[in-house]
């Protein structure tokens, strides 16, 4: 399992101050959900964490590793934060033998990846060999980088909201993934989303974030679990 460490990170882009965390850490096998409105640096931070961008100061550590400076980690991380991450002028299962082979799985286990994932992305996905990606509605777009990102059981996985574009039933279908995968595998996880139903459900820790900085870090096990809701709630009905 993979710890990850945030020692004085700043990001800034020209004069605008959009990151500052002095300190975070996240457990190994941690479910950790960021929330904030938009601006507040969610996206930002992930960029960090995947070596997107480069701090202004300080840094992220994966697993002990500087992530702007050593690549080992990129082979235990699975992420998917926007349709950049795709190859859109491929089918899908183009795309996730792709994937796969990048991670080194052989295609039965690709084929048995994609088979636990079928609840989640369905035969129009599976089954369409000569659609490419960019044809595909925005939501199965989503589906597809999501399930690109977890098909090879990462043990840090990061998603910027992934509920977004899903309908209801897709919505379920991913909380449900997420739930099986992170009990089976253990796996370090960070989510963002907008949608505080979902981040409650799924993890056992919040950050919330505003105007970059840590605003609030709160846990959601059984103890804390029944206010933690009504409590991020008040927060953003405040206008905070």
């Amino acid at each position: 399992m993979i710890r990850i460490e945030v020692q004085q990170l700043n990001k800034k882009y020209q004069a605008n101050l959009a990151l500052c965390i002095p300190e975070l850490n996240i457990a190994p096998g941690e479910c950790c959900g960021l929330v904030g409105n938009n601006g507040a640096g969610k996206t930002t931070f992930f960029r960090l964490l995947l070596d997107l961008v480069q701090p202004s100061a300080g840094c992220v550590l994966s697993g002990k590793r500087n992530v702007a400076q050593d690549e080992s980690w990129k082979a235990y991380t699975g992420s998917y934060l926007d349709e950049s991450f795709l190859i859109d002028f491929l089918t899908p299962l183009e795309f996730f033998h792709f994937v796969g082979k990048t991670y080194g799985m052989p295609d039965e286990e690709i084929g048995l990846a994609l088979e636990r994932f079928r609840p989640l992305v369905g035969d129009e996905i599976l089954q369409h060999g000569k659609k490419y990606i960019r044809d595909f509605s925005k939501g199965n777009v989503q589906k597809i980088g999501i399930v690109a990102a977890m098909m090879s059981q990462p043990q840090v996985l990061v998603l910027d909201e992934p509920f977004a574009h899903l309908d209801p039933s897709a919505q379920i279908n991913l909380k449900r993934q997420l739930q099986s995968f992170h009990r089976e595998s253990k796996a370090t996880i960070l989510i963002s989303s907008h949608g505080l139903n979902h981040i409650t459900e799924l993890c056992s820790r919040i950050v919330l974030l505003e105007r970059g900085q840590i605003a609030r870090d709160v846990k959601t096990d059984a103890i804390h679990s029944a206010r933690v809701l009504p409590e991020l709630e008040a927060y953003f009905a405040s206008g905070s």
